[in-house]
């Protein structure tokens, strides 16, 4: 079941660091590092340097989440700082996404696109193909705690959809309001990796031990009954 969830690390409390990995990285399959450059987004959260640090502890990959105006200038810095996956937004490569995945891949990395919540699938059709993760933005980009979109369930169905039809090798992964009463739709949708922050994870309870047992707990009993399977 671990491999169903992703943690978004600028959630975590940063005065404990080392010790919420060493708990996270026996509950869950990834880390989710948001990079926000404070131009494409109007945040800041965390950066190559703390990729670095993750990678010390970490256990999982990072998939590092490039909420950035110009890309191309990062892709080589976090690949140095330890990133295994690194996720492109589509409505910032228009014009290079070829040669970025090509980047990518050169590197050893897998590759990963996001879309916000208004760009469509039929903006990155060209090149579905060729990435490892689609993550799908379920709320728009930059802060953490914004209510559900549920127009994205559709789209999490056509991206679905749209792997059977083509024989793409795409996980789905959902960014965005990923808590107990979201999760048993997410997952019928077609999600197959949910990201996990303060209202599905951290905000459980102040002891992690506690909030990763609730948050398995809340999982196993939304998806009881599911045609999705929990994977126990």
């Amino acid at each position: 079941m671990k491999e169903n969830f992703s943690v978004s690390l600028m959630c975590m409390d940063f005065l404990n660091i080392r010790e919420q990995l060493e708990i996270l990285n026996e509950q869950v399959g990834m880390y989710h590092v948001d990079i926000m450059d404070g131009h494409y987004c109007k945040n800041i959260t965390l950066s190559p340097d703390m990729v670095k640090a993750f990678k010390k502890v970490s256990k999982v990959p990072l998939d590092v989440h490039l909420m950035t105006t110009n890309p191309e200038l990062w892709i080589n810095t976090v690949a140095e700082a330890g990133a295994d996956i690194i996720s492109l937004h589509a409505e910032t490569i228009n014009g290079q996404a070829f040669r970025l995945y090509n980047q990518i891949r050169e590197l050893g990395l897998k590759t990963g696109l996001v879309l916000n919540p208004a760009t469509p699938l039929s903006e990155a059709a060209h090149y579905l193909g060729r990435i490892d993760l689609l993550t799908i933005m379920t709320v728009d980009v930059g802060f953490a705690g914004q209510p559900f979109i549920e127009e994205m369930l559709d789209k999490i169905a056509e991206a679905k959809r749209l792997r059977e039809e083509n024989g793409y090798h795409y996980r789905i992964q959902i960014d965005g309001s990923c808590k107990p009463s979201t999760f048993k739709r997410l997952m019928d949708a077609g999600a197959d990796v949910l990201i996990l922050g303060s209202s599905g994870l951290f905000g459980l309870d102040q002891d992690l031990h506690e909030a990763c047992r609730k948050m398995t707990e809340s999982y196993r009993k939304a998806l009881e009954g599911s045609e999705v399977s929990c994977g126990l």
